[in-house]
This record gives structure tokens, C-alpha cells and sequence, in this order.
């Protein structure tokens, strides 16, 4: 066997990615939760995807809001937000997901999404039981420093399952990085929104579906 462990960013990868216009609404409740009524569209666009401490920081002085109590309203709101998703069939997992019940190694999750967020997914569906870790981010401010492509997270898990030889499955350029930076092997997934993704970096494999690592894996 090529690889005892396999770790697994969520989604994309999993489950299929919450679409932009959700994210971007839930965002602008949490202002209005902060009480801002009409924040600048440019400043939930970036609250929404990309946020650093540093913009978050910027963004926060020009509303006079408290930066670690903003934070923690947008996370918790974008984290309801994608739960209602699933709830309501619109964020649901692969149909390749249960092809993970025959490969006979230890699995985990590694997500930059929030970890309300990866734990409500793992207990509403199904197909989940077999994964022994699986981390998100924290609410805070501290944590976006941690998300892929720093391997913090994905380290953690790797700790968890003891593993020996692993191989990390995601499909963004910051998952390659991160297992780069981890010291493991990484496999690109090619789901439909990567079909004709040009890389940039250079993972160890790349695979169309996750029935694919039975062969990646040698098992």
C-alpha cells in the first residue's frame, strides 16, 4: 500500500462548494448583526472570500467595530448560512462519496471553512462515519493565519491518525501548498469547476474522480 492515511479538504472535494451569492449575503447580515445597515459592497466582498487579519482590521476601523467580535458574528453567520444550505439539498455531497467505504486506509478532513461548519456537515449526511479527524478554523481572527497553505491544521490531523505515509486530497492550489509545506503527497481533484483549471503548482497526482485512490493508493 502507497499511502496508509488520506486526508481530505471538504468542499469541492467532499461536498459541493456553497455558491458566492450565499456567502456574500450572509456576510452583509453580519454587518447589519454589528450594527451596519449599508456597509460598502466593496467591504463585504472582502470580508466574504480572502479575508486577512490585516483587512479585516481595516474594515473594522472604518465602521468603529471591534475586530475579534466582528469576526466572530461573520464566521457564525456564514457557518448557519452553509448548514441551512445542506439542510434545504443545495449543499449536498459527491456522489462518489460512498466509493470511501472500501479504501482500507485511516481518512480525515482539513477545511479553511469554519469548524461549526465542518462538524454540522459530518453529522447531517451520511457517508462521514469513517473519518477518525476533521478540522476547520476557528472563530477567530488568528485562524485565517492558519488556513491553507499553512499546514497547521492538516499537521493536526495527521498527529490525530498517527499516520506514516499520507497523501492530502484537495482541489485548490493552496491544498498542494499545504501538503507541500506538510511533507506529504497531495492529489488534485478535477471535479467540474477544476475541469480546465490551469495549476500553477505540480501535485504528486492528479485525479478526476475519488474512485480514483483505490489505484493512487495501491490498495
Amino acid at each position: 500500500m502507497r499511502y496508509d492515511t488520506v486526508v481530505f479538504d471538504n468542499d469541492g472535494v467532499l461536498v459541493g462548494r456553497t455558491r458566492f451569492d450565499v456567502l456574500r449575503e450572509a456576510t452583509r447580515d453580519a454587518f447589519e448583526e454589528c450594527g451596519v445597515d449599508d456597509p460598502d459592497p466593496d467591504d463585504v466582498e472582502r470580508m466574504t472570500i480572502g479575508a486577512t487579519p490585516g483587512s479585516v482590521g481595516t474594515v473594522c476601523q472604518t465602521y468603529d467595530l471591534d475586530p475579534g467580535s466582528f469576526w466572530r458574528t461573520r464566521d457564525d453567520v456564514v457557518s448557519r448560512a452553509q448548514q441551512q444550505e445542506a439542510r434545504a439539498g443545495r449543499k449536498t455531497p459527491y456522489d462518489d462519496l460512498d466509493t470511501l467505504d472500501d479504501l482500507d486506509v485511516k481518512m480525515g478532513i482539513v477545511s479553511s471553512n469554519q469548524q461549526a461548519t465542518v462538524d454540522f456537515l459530518v453529522d447531517h449526511f451520511e457517508g462521514f462515519e469513517e473519518f477518525g479527524a476533521a478540522y476547520g478554523r476557528e472563530p477567530t481572527i488568528h485562524s485565517l493565519q492558519l488556513r491553507k497553505p499553512n499546514p497547521h491544521y492538516l499537521e493536526q490531523a495527521l498527529g490525530d491518525l498517527d499516520a506514516d505515509s499520507a497523501l492530502f486530497v484537495g482541489d485548490n492550489e493552496s491544498d498542494v501548498k499545504a501538503a507541500q509545506n506538510a511533507g506529504v503527497d497531495s492529489a488534485f481533484i478535477r471535479r467540474p469547476h477544476r475541469r480546465d483549471w490551469e495549476l500553477n503548482v505540480w501535485p504528486t497526482w492528479e485525479i478526476e474522480t475519488l474512485d480514483d485512490l483505490f489505484d493512487v493508493c495501491g490498495v
